[in-house]
C-alpha cells in the first residue's frame, strides 16, 4: 500500500485534497493506523481518484460526483447529466471567446488611437433611400453585442426577398440602430429596393430620409469599428456640430468570409450647434 504522500503524487492531487475527500467520505483510505493516524491507500483506488478528478473537472458538485462513483446514478441519468454539462461548457467557451474578441478589439482600438485624422472625415448629403429590412434586439451597442444580433439577418433577408420575387438593388447593404428597452438596441439590417411594401411580405419596407452626415471610411472588421466612430465623434465636436439621431453603416464591400478586408462607410447625421 501507499502512504498518503505517495498516493497524492501518483494521483496528481494534493495531500490536503485527499484529506478533504476522506473527511466527506468521497475517497476513504484503505487503512488508517489506529495509533499514528497515518492513512494508506491501495493502487486500485487510483481509478476512483481519477474518475473523481475528471468528474469534478467537468463541473459536477462533490455530491453529484459521489452519487456517480457510488453507482447511485443510472446510465440514462448520467448521460443526461453529461449532455447538459457539455452544453453548459460549450456556452461558457463561446462566451469566453466573445469576451476575448472584445478585449482584443479594444486593444486594437487603443493602438489605433490618433492614427485617423479629420482629413479622413467627409461631410455630405446622403440621399433618401428605400430599403427592405429585418430587425433584432442586441443587448448593447458594443460590437460583441451588435455583430451576433445583426449578422444572421442579412442571409435571412436575402432569402425572404428571393422568396417574394423582390430583387435588391446592386447597392451596398445598410445597418442602423435605435434604442431598445433599457440598455438594449434594435438593430436594422437593410437592403436597398424599389418595391413598395406589400401585405404578403415577411419583411418591412422603409423609406430612410435624406441626412446631412459626417462620414468616414472604416476598413477592416466591424469588431474594430469603435476606433473609427471615436474619430468621427472628435471631428463632430471639434467642428461645432451635434449628432442628430443614430448612425448608419453602409457596407461598401461586405465580406462575411473575410471581415479583415471589409470596407464600411460610417454615417453620423449632424446639425450645427
Amino acid at each position: 500500500m501507499f502512504t498518503i504522500g505517495d498516493f497524492a503524487r501518483l494521483g496528481g492531487v494534493s495531500v490536503r485534497m485527499l484529506r478533504h475527500y476522506d473527511a466527506i467520505g468521497l475517497l476513504t483510505p484503505a487503512s488508517v493506523d489506529p495509533v499514528s493516524g497515518y492513512r494508506r491507500y491501495r493502487a486500485d483506488q487510483l481509478w476512483r481518484l481519477n474518475k473523481l478528478v475528471a468528474l469534478k473537472g467537468l463541473g459536477f458538485t462533490l455530491q453529484q460526483v459521489q452519487a456517480i462513483l457510488d453507482d447511485r446514478v443510472d446510465g440514462d441519468e448520467l448521460h443526461a447529466m453529461l449532455h447538459l454539462r457539455r452544453g453548459e461548457l460549450a456556452a461558457q467557451v463561446a462566451a469566453d471567446t466573445a469576451r476575448l474578441a472584445m478585449v482584443e478589439a479594444r486593444l486594437r482600438m487603443i493602438e489605433k488611437e490618433g492614427r485617423m485624422t479629420a482629413q479622413d472625415v467627409t461631410v455630405k448629403q446622403v440621399a433618401p433611400i428605400r430599403v427592405a429590412e429585418l430587425t433584432a434586439v442586441a443587448a448593447g451597442y458594443g460590437p460583441e453585442h451588435i455583430g451576433p444580433a445583426i449578422s444572421p439577418l442579412y442571409p435571412e433577408l436575402c432569402r425572404r426577398l428571393d422568396k417574394a420575387g423582390v430583387a435588391p438593388l446592386a447597392a451596398p447593404a445598410i445597418a442602423y440602430y435605435d434604442p431598445g428597452p433599457e440598455e438594449s438596441v434594435v438593430v436594422h439590417a437593410a437592403m436597398p429596393v424599389t418595391e413598395p411594401t406589400h401585405p404578403g411580405h415577411d419583411f418591412t419596407v422603409v423609406d430612410l430620409p435624406a441626412i446631412h452626415a459626417a462620414t468616414l471610411i472604416h476598413r477592416g472588421p466591424m469588431d474594430d469599428v469603435l476606433a473609427s466612430l471615436h474619430t468621427l465623434a472628435r471631428w463632430i465636436e471639434e467642428n461645432g456640430y451635434h449628432p442628430l439621431g443614430y448612425h448608419r453603416e453602409l457596407y461598401l464591400d461586405y465580406l462575411p468570409d473575410s471581415p479583415t478586408n471589409g470596407i464600411t462607410e460610417l454615417q453620423i447625421p449632424i446639425t450645427r450647434a
